[in-house]
């Protein structure tokens, strides 16, 4: 089961190597040493995190707003371990407390919707713990191409960071409240990003949220598999 994970996982390990060139060579521009950086990826280990503190550091804001910041953007992580919550909390306390470290959107995207009965411990941790490892490679590889390789941001790597999820929203989408969301929140925040709206991305979050809410509350858990069945009875 563990050997399971870390190939299950091993396709977003791939995706995610760009990003984290990406974040190694942004810690070093903003002029954090080696073991800082090295640090940063080890110990924070959220990448959309990782690169606006360091853009935070870089920009010499104060330590209240960087941990302000960085709050509010891995606040979906409270989402995802509230709802994979009756799945861990019979595992003993190592496990909860490691599994709980390696929760990212893409182990997530994996074992989110797994029930209590189908969850295998073994097979989150090969799945984390292998992208873990990934990660911080690619950080560590970005680290040193930052140090020999000026302009690195300039080469289109931050595109990865959209890649990376939407290849996980993709295959998640299969009723009709989750692509409302998504189809909301794609247009909204295209349209804040063009009137240059601060907290675009928020505002946008927000509406999605409210529409799929409304539409699971109005037409139910509706799944497009259960709607195909419908038209083949009708």
């Amino acid at each position: 089961m563990f050997r399971q994970g870390a190939l299950a996982v091993s396709p977003l390990c791939i995706a995610v190597i760009p990003w984290g060139l990406l974040a190694g060579s942004f810690a070093i521009e903003a002029g954090m040493n080696v073991m800082q950086s090295v640090a940063m990826s080890a110990i924070v280990f959220a990448g959309a995190a990782q690169l606006v503190a360091t853009g935070l550091i870089k920009a010499g804001v104060g330590i209240l707003t960087i941990l302000l910041t960085t709050f509010f953007i891995t606040s979906r992580h409270l989402l995802y371990s509230i709802t994979m919550r009756p799945t861990i909390s019979p595992l003993p306390l190592r496990w909860r407390l490691g599994l709980g470290f390696l929760l990212t959107d893409e182990l997530f995207a994996l074992c989110g919707n797994h029930s209590p009965k189908r969850f295998q411990p073994w097979y989150a941790l090969g799945a984390g713990l292998w992208f873990y490892i990934s990660w911080n490679l690619a950080t560590l590889a970005g680290i040193f191409a930052g140090k020999y390789i000026p302009n690195l941001d300039e080469l289109g790597l931050d595109f990865a960071i959209a890649a990376t999820f939407i290849a996980i929203v993709i295959p998640t989408i299969q009723r009709w409240s989750v692509l409302i969301s998504v189809l909301v929140a794609m247009f909204a925040s295209v349209v804040a990003e063009a009137l240059a709206i601060e907290g675009g991305l928020m505002i946008a979050s927000l509406l999605a949220m409210i529409c799929g809410y409304s539409i699971e509350r109005i037409f139910g858990n509706t799944t497009f598999e259960h709607l195909n069945k419908k038209e083949e009875q009708a």
